[in-house]
């Protein structure tokens, strides 16, 4: 009896198929990967006009308390540490302005520019210079104030 050696098939993929799944993946890839690389700079600028919002609260708190602002000298600092230097706030609220106890960062590490008497508003200018930490800029780079 001779032995017939049967040869099993795999179903396996052919190099055209293989080339065509390829080809797919690269052009999701370049859609998709712009889209997600420009998301994490649009949620830092929002962070930074939310952060903005709840700064300018915290000092309208501490304007009703007190009946000015914290001078350009005192900062924001003056929102969670009762000041000791310039005019001395009388009903200052013990505990501070800020639930956290601590003046936020902007989202790229730097601190938020505070300057009262303001230069765009009367009362105080409140703002993040941006992705990159200079004066002006556009888009990702721009400035992000409380009088725009």
């Amino acid at each position: 009896m001779t032995k017939r050696y049967i040869k099993k098939r795999f179903p396996a993929f052919t190099l055209i198929e293989l080339m065509v799944v390829i080809v797919i993946l690269g052009i999701l890839a370049v859609i998709v990967v712009p889209r997600i690389t420009k998301r994490p700079e649009e949620a830092k600028v929002t962070k930074a006009k939310v952060e903005i919002a709840n700064l300018e609260q915290a000092l309208e708190l501490y304007y009703l308390d007190n009946g000015m602002y914290p001078s350009t000298e005192q900062g924001l600092e003056a929102l969670v540490k009762k000041p000791e230097v310039g005019n001395i706030p009388k009903n200052w609220r013990e505990g501070g302005y800020l639930s956290k106890k601590k003046v936020p960062l902007d989202p790229w590490g730097r601190p938020y520019v505070y300057i009262s008497p303001g230069v765009h508003n009367k009362d105080y200018d409140l703002y993040s210079l941006g992705r990159d930490g200079k004066e002006g800029g556009e888009g990702f780079d721009a400035d992000i104030t409380n009088w725009e």
